[in-house]
């Protein structure tokens, strides 16, 4: 069993003894999460790398619909999003500021020799790959955008 799924059955059973609704909530949605991306794979255990995309997608979810929310005037529902997330997150790696963001980027366009926002296809790839964990993809996206304004 890895490190994370571990660490997140302890939280579990934890947050089951604290009574927290929200911590316990967020854990089950990634205990879950962890299933499902097991039966993708094929696997009855789950290693870290498969555990940390999981969440990130997890988070990338609750961020996604929390912007939805908000936009339709539903702050009980967005509440609840932010709570999980801010649960998911305990456990992803700290996200990386915009400007080391742009200094990476800066380095991979170096490297790939891409001169505009038509090579993005030649260095989203390797972006993605480098900062895997680090930043999403909107965030790498938009750095992108403004490295070559």
């Amino acid at each position: 069993m890895s490190n994370i799924v571990e660490q997140i059955n302890k939280d579990l059973i934890a947050a089951m003894k604290a009574k927290d609704e929200v911590g316990l909530r967020a854990l089950r949605s990634i205990k879950s999460a962890f299933l499902l991306a097991a039966t993708e794979v094929g696997n009855k255990e789950v290693n870290d790398e498969v555990a940390m995309k999981a969440m990130m997608k997890m988070a990338k979810q609750r961020k996604d619909s929390i912007e939805i929310f908000e936009k339709e005037n539903r702050m009980d529902l967005a509440i609840k999003e932010k709570e999980e997330l801010s649960v998911i997150e305990k456990y992803l790696p700290q996200q990386m500021s915009s400007e080391e963001i742009t200094e990476i980027l800066k380095n991979i366009v170096n490297e790939v020799g891409a001169t505009g926002l038509k090579d993005i296809g030649k260095i989203m790839p390797l972006a993605m790959k480098k900062l895997a964990g680090k930043a999403d993809g909107k965030a790498i996206n938009e750095a992108l955008k403004n490295i070559f304004q």
